[in-house]
């Protein structure tokens, strides 16, 4: 679906001959002297790229029809993520490499909001925190308690963050998932 350089918004995702990018940022320029330009900031969804484009007034360019759905995890069948659509109740199959850091995050029976176009996935949104249990963590001695201090530990989703020196194995806690941080316990 073709759209105009003066109806973009911020989120609009575009088909590029580059690849598939989204809008993060747009400004209609109108100078005093020759034609009205849109100056934008666009970032590959796939790679994360970010590219500087400056497009005439009145343009065309190729919309993206980003279809996102909320999917519910249900279990790994080998290398692949059986997800469920929540609505439709049909499965999808997906790799870990579509999934990306998405991956490390996800435990059966959590939910994430699945971006596909073309039937291929293109982003995941997860929520901003998800409550892990801890499997394997160095055990806290009694009176070392330095402010501030950390130790490694391994999650339940095999991965290994950083936690203070109070959190045992098999206590739950929870993660920011923007940023792989551990926030508090659960």
């Amino acid at each position: 679906m073709a759209v105009s350089t003066n109806d973009l918004k911020n989120g609009m995702t575009l088909d590029l001959p580059e690849g598939l990018f989204s809008v993060v940022e747009f400004q209609h320029v109108k100078p005093g002297k020759g034609g009205a330009f849109v100056r934008t900031k666009l970032k590959n969804v796939r790679t994360g790229a970010v590219l500087d484009r400056t497009y005439r007034a009145d343009e065309k360019l190729e919309q993206a029809i980003i279809d996102k759905r909320d999917m519910q995890f249900l279990y790994r069948d080998g290398a692949d993520y059986v997800f469920m659509d929540t609505t439709s109740y049909e499965q999808l199959n997906v790799t870990e490499a579509a999934l990306g850091s998405a991956a490390q995050y996800l435990k059966e029976g959590d939910t994430a909001n699945l971006a596909l176009y073309e039937g291929e996935i293109v982003g995941v949104d997860l929520p901003a925190s998800v409550e892990l249990t801890v499997t394997e963590t160095e055990p806290g001695i009694q009176g070392d308690r330095v402010s501030g201090a950390r130790k490694p530990a391994t999650l339940q989703t095999g991965l290994v963050v950083q936690v203070p020196l109070f959190v045992n194995p098999g206590d739950l806690v929870k993660v920011d998932t923007r940023s792989g941080e551990y926030l508090t316990r659960a």
